[in-house]
């Protein structure tokens, strides 16, 4: 593994922990969240630097794991896409069920170490991107995505690249502890988890979450 600034910045922020979901993967996660989102915000060279999202087992994300984990057909042998991936998680919970090959998108430099660093504590091969796929077609049989529906403007572009993947007949699931802009009317129920979460994040330690299958 190349240790780039970036991944000096991940490894110096973060310390290796199992996720509480989904135990079987361990990430490099953030101990103090205000902390962090400050040296973020302060950025490097006087830049500043997008949230660390990359820094948290969100509870989307979680979920989506377990369920990956516990369903291993889901995705075995396809080739399986984690949208706006973060940490990982979903990734390498997907590389541990069987999949073939997993592609990690992100748009966050940091996110994109954050997501080798992770694959590579885990002893699993994930293919990390940097960039915004959002306008393309998803080249993937499976298409994962925790905790994307977080403001109005994400939404509307990721779902229309979550409905144009399902209308291309690959498998679309997204994990979501009912944000504000989930649209519901475009998904089916899958299955429910609790999942614990940091109360410095959230507003209350156990978030309720909903693994949604996207309609074409």
């Amino acid at each position: 593994m190349t240790i780039s600034v970036s991944t000096e910045f991940v490894l110096a922020n973060t310390r290796l922990a199992a996720v509480p979901l989904a135990p079987e993967v361990r990430l490099h996660l953030a101990e103090e969240a205000i902390e962090l989102w400050q040296r973020t915000e302060a950025g490097q060279g006087g830049a500043q630097l997008p949230p660390p999202f990359w820094a948290f087992a969100w509870a989307g994300g979680q979920a989506l794991a377990r369920h990956v984990l516990d369903h291993p057909d889901l995705v075995a042998g396809r080739r399986v896409l984690d949208l706006a991936a973060g940490s990982g998680l979903v990734a390498i919970a997907a590389m541990r069920a069987g999949a073939a090959h997993v592609t990690a998108v992100e748009i966050d430099p940091l996110a994109v170490a954050a997501i080798e660093v992770n694959a590579h504590a885990n002893e699993v091969d994930v293919t990390a991107v940097l960039g915004d796929v959002l306008d393309r077609d998803a080249d993937a049989e499976v298409v994962l995505a925790g905790d994307v529906f977080y403001s109005r403007e994400m939404t509307t572009r990721v779902l229309g690249f979550l409905r144009r993947a399902a209308a291309g007949g690959a498998t679309v699931l997204a994990g979501d502890p009912g944000r504000a802009y989930l649209p519901k009317e475009h998904l089916s129920l899958v299955a429910t988890y609790d999942v614990p979460v940091p109360q410095t994040l959230e507003d209350t330690p156990i978030k309720r979450t909903t693994v949604w299958r996207v309609n074409p």
